[in-house]
């Protein structure tokens, strides 16, 4: 079987698994064990990492291990399979008062998965990253034993697994703790700001909200150069809701859409020009400095979940996500360096998200760290490698990295500059003997 990540590239031929049962996935993991070779072999969710994180020569897909297991009414702490999508998740817990503390940029992803990637959301600056609302976890190492982490057993093993990318074993289950809200509603308020210097200001002046992301014109240049849309929000109450003309039901789970994308759009559509076209379009939309409207969870957190196979829009050669982060202290100067090279390029995104990130934790390979973060999409052609090279340069010279759960084709030498704890991590995998059994065509890649 072909498989490929979100972005559409590397494509790769595979042997895959769909265990049912956790002891299912123990027997898969000590009969690769037994070969005499290392074992290229790694879990994978739905498939939502763009690049070769969840590509392997063997894949063990947990998307069928997708039980409810306990759920504490009072406190908000769930346990479940890692198999279960965040999707699952808010459709069944949303009629009932709670949200998902930490989410990505889409519904489509499963716990393990998020777990794996460490995913962190609009609220990192408040909240943090999704794993520092993981209770416990349990692990199926590469002898088939399933033990349980969490910071307090075996904690250097939770923190390798924490953003580990599927390296230190397969999840089979977690515990984490849901938030409670009032409504299904984000009270939004949208800022049109002129340029990258009063993007920034903005950022710093709302920094108490709880939700905020920056969707930037990334073609705009000279005096418009990082002219955005921030958007910043709130759960809404149950008074604000209900005091809505257009609201009905206040605690309604987002619904499946119905609109696809149903064949590979030809190369030629997605170029500077249509890009720019959709840019003006989309920044001209705010009319006004500052605007508010009340809206459903489901278009503030994930509006492009409203189209299902989104990807194809890059045509068949796919596409590549870059998402780096640089210190704030650097925030200007850097994004500023950045934003030119791209406009210079004349290579168009569609989609150019600027976010906020507080304080990092301490799991090894976890990518959040104080700063900010953008993550453009580009089409895949000969010579996107070539020009995302020199991107990596600026972002290294900034003290910056890129987020693993992204990226297809970073250097091994950028890798192990800019995670200073990578031999730690290797550390962990050889104490478990993961190092023979779990790796990926991206770990082979970076030298782990």
């Amino acid at each position: 079987m072909k498989l490929s990540g979100w972005g559409r590239y590397p494509i790769i031929q595979t042997e895959n698994a769909y265990p049912n049962q956790p002891g299912l996935v123990s027997s898969l993991v000590s009969v690769a064990t037994d070969q005499p070779k290392t074992t290229t072999q790694i879990a994978r969710g739905l498939g939502r990492s763009y690049g070769d994180s969840s590509l392997a020569e063997k894949s063990i897909n947990l998307s069928k291990l997708d039980h409810f297991i306990e759920f504490d009414e009072q406190s908000g702490q769930l346990t479940c399979s890692a198999g279960v999508s965040f999707a699952e998740i808010l459709r069944f817990f949303v009629p009932k008062g709670w949200f998902l503390p930490v989410t990505p940029g889409t519904q489509f992803v499963t716990v393990g998965g998020a777990i794996a990637s460490d995913v962190h959301g609009k609220n990192h600056h408040i909240d943090g990253a999704f794993c520092e609302h993981v209770n416990a976890l349990e692990l199926c190492l590469a002898s088939g034993e399933v033990v349980e982490c969490s910071k307090i057993h075996h904690p250097h093993l939770f923190r390798a697994t924490c953003g580990g990318m599927g390296l230190t074993g397969i999840i089979l289950q977690a515990t984490f703790t849901l938030k409670r809200i009032e409504t299904a509603f984000i009270q939004e308020t949208t800022y049109k700001t002129a340029n990258l210097a009063e993007t920034l200001a903005k950022f710093e002046e709302h920094d108490a909200a709880t939700y905020s992301v920056a969707w930037i014109d990334c073609l705009a240049t000279g005096a418009n150069l990082g002219r955005s849309l921030l958007m910043l929000g709130e759960h809404a109450s149950e008074e604000e809701v209900k005091s809505h003309p257009s609201a009905t039901e206040t605690l309604q789970a987002g619904k499946t859409s119905k609109l696809n994308m149903p064949f590979d759009l030809p190369a030629f559509t997605l170029n500077s020009f249509s890009v720019k076209a959709f840019n003006a379009l989309y920044y001209g939309k705010a009319r006004q400095a500052q605007s508010q409207r009340l809206v459903h969870y489901a278009p503030f957190f994930y509006p492009l979940d409203s189209i299902q196979n989104w990807n194809r829009m890059y045509g068949k050669n796919g596409f590549a996500q870059y998402q780096f982060v640089i210190p704030k202290s650097a925030g200007l100067v850097g994004l500023t360096e950045i934003l030119t090279e791209i406009a210079n390029s004349k290579r168009g995104s569609f989609l150019a998200v600027l976010k906020v990130f507080g304080q990092g934790n301490d799991n090894y390979l976890s990518f959040p760290e104080e700063g900010y973060t953008l993550a453009l999409d580009f089409k895949m052609d000969s010579t996107l490698f070539e020009f995302l090279n020199k991107l990596d340069a600026i972002v290294l010279h900034y003290g910056g990295k890129l987020y693993l759960t992204k990226d297809a084709r970073m250097s091994e030498q950028m890798f192990k500059q800019s995670y200073p704890q990578w031999q730690e991590f290797q550390k962990i995998r050889h104490q478990y003997g993961a190092h023979q059994a779990f790796n990926s065509l991206q770990s082979t890649r970076l030298g782990l």
